[in-house]
């Protein structure tokens, strides 16, 4: 069935619901594990399994990806995420409060919001893709993942930054009311954006055409779409590269604080730092991809490859900072980290939306599902045991500043491990992925 393709402000509208995705979740994986550690003197464990719950529960993605592909409608499961997400998000914001007077009975609201945190994210983001892999026309589609990115980034940068200026003085009803407001802006700015954005992109729903074909069992799907060599070695690229990334995620604002002081404004707008770099590292790929589209250093290979190898230095950067102390740059470096996890993470993305369009028709949501369990599960070993890490080494060696040295160090290390993978990949899809993102 033909299918008129999502124009550039279809696109726009479908990045403010990953804009609103991110901003919700960025206060509850940053802002919230930071005052539990700091504020209240938790272990950092504690954020760590929380965080890795809600990560663990979105391999539950290719399932949902899989319901998106035989429903032919995508535009529901993701305002039922985005639902699911703000309710959890601001659970987990009274979860947090909580816990100054009620460690057991925090937790175990906590437990419940980390869940529904996780089970959002998983409905509303794969169908996300899914519906953009699939109503994006092929030479737009890296272009498009490209412009939902940055403005996924920019939510974080203005989310964190206002967030993190209404923060203080802090208290645990801020926290709560902060975090509730967030949540609320973003639901129905996604109720907004995704409205009837389907009816303007297609004719019908392609599931109830008579001439579609059967939908094969969700078990059928996902085998097929794990057959297909360049679609495996992109997950487990991707695991290992979002493990490197997420190691650091969980600790960074705890570090600032507890290394060099910061309140949980200040570290708050550091996080905001840190994407403000991402998103210039996003932007920088397309300009230099757009003028050496033809050579090696324009390609989707060796921008992965490179942002790899300079988010590793940046981990070494943080790692020596935390050994010289409060005169080292700890914002440029931060900044620095930014614009190499973006350069890195734009290529991959790109590649991602080429890979679940090349696919058999109708089956983008099970090879976005299959890439964002891969992400989940890299994500919440990481957060657990960047985490983890932290509080062993800091019992070890008792100092914090060489424990964290020691937990970056060993990120940059995966780091260098996953530029490896990243040169192995295919070099037909590289070529084929590069045309498209540089087009």
């Amino acid at each position: 069935m033909n299918q008129i393709p999502l124009g550039w402000l279809g696109i726009v509208r479908l990045g403010l619901v990953q804009a609103s995705l991110g901003a919700v979740v960025v206060l509850t994986t940053s802002t919230l594990n930071r005052v539990m550690v700091v504020e209240l003197s938790l272990p950092a464990l504690l954020p760590g399994l929380l965080v890795a719950l809600h990560y663990m529960v979105q391999m539950v993605r290719p399932g949902m990806g899989h319901g998106s592909d035989v429903g032919g409608r995508r535009s529901k499961w993701i305002i039922g995420g985005m639902a699911v997400l703000a309710l959890g998000g601001i659970l987990a914001a009274v979860a947090t409060a909580a816990m100054a007077s009620n460690l057991a009975g925090g937790v175990v609201l906590a437990v419940l919001a980390f869940v529904l945190i996780g089970l959002g994210v998983g409905a509303a983001g794969t169908s996300l893709l899914a519906l953009l892999a699939k109503r994006v026309a092929a030479q737009r589609r890296a272009a498009a993942a490209t412009i939902v990115w940055m403005m996924m980034i920019a939510g974080f940068i203005v989310t964190t930054g206002l967030a993190g200026h209404m923060l203080d003085p802090f208290s645990p009803s801020r926290l709560v009311l902060v975090t509730a407001a967030v949540s609320v802006i973003a639901f129905v700015v996604a109720l907004i954006a995704v409205w009837n954005v389907e009816e303007k992109t297609s004719a019908g729903v392609a599931a109830s055409h008579p001439d579609s074909p059967p939908k094969p069992a969700f078990r059928a799907a996902l085998a097929e779409a794990w057959a297909d060599n360049d679609a495996r070695r992109f997950t487990i690229f991707v695991f290992v590269s979002m493990l490197a990334y997420s190691a650091q995620d969980l600790i960074l604002e705890p570090y600032a604080g507890s290394v060099f002081g910061y309140t949980p404004g200040a570290s708050t707008q550091l996080s905001s730092v840190q994407h403000g770099g991402v998103l210039l590292g996003m932007i920088l790929v397309a300009i230099a991809g757009s003028a050496a589209a033809g050579s090696r250093i324009g390609s989707l290979r060796g921008w992965m490859i490179g942002g790899c190898i300079a988010s590793a230095a940046a981990l070494s950067g943080l790692a020596m900072a935390g050994l010289v102390g409060p005169a080292w740059p700890l914002r440029a470096s931060v900044f620095v980290l930014g614009v190499a996890n973006g350069a890195f993470s734009i290529a991959a993305i790109g590649s991602m939306m080429s890979l679940a369009g090349a696919g058999r028709e109708s089956r983008e949501g099970i090879r976005m599902g299959l890439w964002g369990a891969a992400q989940a599960v890299a994500f919440g070993l990481g957060g657990l045991a960047g985490t983890a890490a932290s509080d062993l080494a800091r019992y070890l060696f008792g100092a914090p500043h060489l424990a964290y040295a020691i937990v970056f160090g060993a990120e940059a290390a995966l780091f260098l491990f996953a530029a490896r993978l990243a040169s192995e990949v295919s070099s037909r899809r590289r070529e084929d992925s590069a045309a498209i993102l540089f087009s």
